[in-house]
């Protein structure tokens, strides 16, 4: 694929040696271009494979900075945008079946056959992806991959206390979620009015919601806890409502359909969802840590509840409580934000690129810090190839130049046009995205959809072999 992308994307990257800074290109446009390849294969040969072996070995080497220059490309590309949408999640990569990589942590423990635990040994990546608001993935906004630290014995016992009141926040796993929010606020430090980050049910806590407003940033967050909310008192045991409760009793406000993709056994339908909102007091949690060195604030807030109506017994029946910093005071605020949080599971997706289609997981680098300097650049690989697949879809009539460049769009056309001669114009970024599905795999008859991940991912890396072929051939002959 066209060069130059690699370019824009580490332009800024600084990893204290311009050396390390080429060989850190070379590598990222290497495993672009074959991308579902191990290290071995992915590199030309033996002298590239061992010069990224010692990239990835190298101490000096800071991931942050690797992800930094990816970051300030993202920013560009927000530019002119009037929302932003900042999706994090977190995803676990196990590494169990590597016994010899060091520095990895348990991620859980199942039971075996012989053994009364086996621990799931791995990596955790909480991640920040900026999304358009029509789902088009931009960048990674922030991004921190690590090894959870062992907790002593008296920590352990402090957090199996009730709802986990005993430590404060910032000694949490849940931290993660604030510190990311803090990162994009900082990331987009001159347009943080225009970015709403969007959360699923892990971050439904009061703490990041403070924090939201101490920050002046706009967030969105699917509930998970019925707390009590409206409470003239934190300490009062009559006044205060049910969030579910107080939202069932308001008027329905309209009603949506909702296509459900297929889930398993569960077929692909639509559903039918009533639509309520309201504002409401979130007050801070009785046994809040800092409830006595700290003036912890009720915090005003939005929700908006999307109810499938029921069809039998449906126990997969939509569901969404979403709590939201913004206004929702109209049928079509509320449908906005429900559609906003639609776009979270674009860092599915995008997990999904990294594990199943770049199988990250396998790699068999011997320590974590290895593995954390690879994980870094195979994000990036992967946003490229989810970008792709998508853009075309949101603008099918762009020209192809957003991604190929003259040799590559002529060597594609001519794949699927044999004996016709080359047209003046370039074809159209759609055209050229539904060949190179083509060479994955992607039928593209008529009844077709648009060819998804799994098919760009395997055009993408027999499509690269392609061009390298014609590109030596035309070095030899001429």
């Amino acid at each position: 694929m066209d060069t130059n992308w690699v370019e824009n994307e580490l332009r800024t990257v600084g990893l204290g040696d311009h050396r390390l800074n080429k060989r850190c290109a070379k590598i990222l446009k290497s495993f672009a271009d074959s991308p579902v390849s191990p290290i071995n294969q992915a590199c030309d040969d033996w002298s590239e494979t061992k010069a990224a072996y010692r990239f990835f070995q190298n101490d000096k080497v800071k991931y942050q900075e690797i992800t930094k220059g990816h970051q300030q490309a993202t920013t560009l590309r927000t530019e002119g945008l009037e929302t932003i949408l900042a999706v994090q999640d977190t995803t676990y990569f196990t590494y169990t079946n590597h016994p010899r990589t060091t520095g990895l942590c348990p991620l859980s423990r199942n039971r075996g056959k012989h053994k009364k635990e086996i621990p799931t040994l791995g990596l955790i990546m909480h991640s920040t992806l900026a999304v358009d608001c029509n789902g088009i993935p931009l960048g990674v906004c922030n991004q921190k991959i690590y090894s959870r630290p062992q907790l002593s014995e008296e920590k352990k016992k402090l957090k199996k206390r009730t709802h986990n009141v005993a430590l404060p926040i910032k000694e949490k796993d849940s931290y993660k979620w604030i510190e990311a929010l803090e990162q994009t606020v900082k990331t987009f430090s001159k347009r943080s009015e225009n970015v709403v980050t969007i959360c699923d049910r892990e971050a439904d806590m009061y703490d990041l919601f403070l924090r939201a407003k101490e920050l002046n940033t706009n967030l969105l967050v699917r509930a998970s806890q019925n707390r009590t909310v409206n409470k003239k008192s934190i300490y009062s045991e009559i006044t205060g409502q049910k969030l579910w409760s107080l939202l069932k009793k308001k008027d329905v406000m309209g009603v949506v359909t909702i296509e459900v993709p297929k889930k398993d056994t569960i077929p692909a339908h639509e559903a039918k969802c009533q639509i309520t909102y309201c504002d409401f007091v979130l007050n801070r949690p009785k046994n809040h840590f800092e409830k006595h060195t700290k003036d912890l604030p009720d915090l005003k807030l939005y929700a908006v509840y999307i109810h499938e109506i029921p069809k039998g017994n449906n126990s997969d029946a939509i569901d969404w409580m979403l709590l939201t910093t913004l206004p929702v005071t109209s049928i079509e605020l509320a449908l906005e934000k429900m559609q906003w949080y639609c776009m979270r599971w674009r860092i599915e997706t995008w997990h999904k690129i990294l594990k199943s289609g770049l199988r990250v997981e396998d790699c068999r680098l011997s320590t974590s810090k290895r593995l954390i300097r690879y994980l870094s650049i195979m994000s990036i690989v992967a946003w490229r190839i989810f970008w792709i697949t998508l853009i075309s879809r949101v603008e099918p009539e762009s020209s192809c130049y957003l991604f190929l460049n003259d040799l590559e769009w002529k060597v594609l056309y001519r794949k699927f046009n044999k004996g016709s001669k080359l047209p003046k114009n370039e074809p159209t970024i759609n055209q050229c995205v539904r060949w190179i599905g083509q060479l994955g795999g992607f039928l593209a008859r008529k009844k077709d959809k648009e060819p998804g991940i799994i098919y760009m991912w395997r055009g993408i890396k027999y499509f690269n072999a392609m061009v390298d072929a014609i590109i030596d051939a035309k070095e030899i002959y001429g």
